[in-house]
């Protein structure tokens, strides 16, 4: 049987058809792929590949992004697919969120022609996955005084510092990274092979187990010139995806609250189902 939401506002009969359609595909894919993996997937601290594979090829990966092969949905869409995601698991919204609010978006509105052409196809499609660097381990309320900086060598640029509860970080092929240039907050684009540059990842997490979580450690980390994000300067840029993966996020609540609704419904009928055949055995 199809699974049915509860939907106490009636949402989806405000959905296009388009939309509808976006949401019933994301919710097979959970019902079918996710789910009865997402235990194993916790158990073992691992996000399985297939599922990027999944995502590139359903083209919800920055999702409302237009152009360079980005899927150009509306921001509803975006929305129902992470509610749909994160019933699934909130670690498998995380990894949508990131790729495409905190990772393509700021590339897609800040970056060069020349960045967008060679890297938001790829994001896209899910070949190349993205990070977003800018919480450290003294400043996560507080970006503003953040310590990573980066140096102008005359033909390169050199970073130095840490950041802290990356998500993707350790199998990302690239990172947008904020840090300060001449004391002013700069967006960079380091890739994973940038001598200088590692992502190990956090182990032993409370919660979150199917997302990878990293630290990412700049250490005279070489960043080519043509690597910098010239289209924002200061905490606009980053507190401008921190927006976009908010209204993901909010969407994303609400598939947790169906999730942990469905569980306990579920539970309980169990439970009823268990007392009255007990019953009908003493009788």
């Amino acid at each position: 049987m199809p699974y049915e939401a509860l939907d106490f506002y009636d949402v989806d009969s405000l959905l296009t058809d388009e939309e509808r359609m976006v949401r019933d595909m994301v919710r097979d894919f959970v019902d079918e792929e996710v789910i009865p993996k997402i235990e194993h997937a916790c158990r073992d601290g691992v996000f399985p590949d297939e599922w990027r594979v999944a995502l590139g090829e359903m083209g919800v990966l920055g999702a409302p992004l237009k152009g360079y092969d980005c899927p150009g949905l509306s921001y509803t869409a975006y929305g129902v697919i992470c509610r749909e995601l994160e019933r699934g698991d909130s670690g498998l919204r995380s990894f949508a969120s990131v790729q495409g609010s905190l990772a393509m978006y700021p590339i897609w509105d800040f970056g060069s022609e020349e960045q967008k052409q060679r890297y938001l196809p790829k994001m896209a499609s899910g070949e190349w996955i993205g990070c977003f660097g800018l919480t450290e381990p003294d400043y996560g309320s507080n970006p503003g005084d953040m310590i990573t900086k980066a140096e102008d060598m005359g033909d390169h640029y050199l970073l130095n510092g840490a950041k802290m509860w990356i998500t993707n970080g350790t199998i990302a092929q690239l990172a947008v990274v904020w840090a300060k240039l001449d004391g002013v907050i700069r967006g960079f684009i380091v890739e994973k092979d940038d001598p200088g540059f590692s992502a190990p990842e956090m182990k032993g997490k409370h919660s979150l187990k199917a997302s990878v979580t990293s630290e990412l450690v700049f250490q005279d980390c070489k960043i080519p010139k043509d690597r910098i994000l010239p289209g924002v300067k200061g905490l606009r840029g980053p507190f401008s995806c921190l927006n976009n993966a908010r209204y993901g996020i909010s969407w994303g609540a609400v598939g947790a609250a169906q999730a942990c609704f469905d569980s306990a419904k579920e539970y309980a009928l169990s439970r009823i189902q268990f007392t009255t055949q007990s019953q009908l055995a003493v009788l």
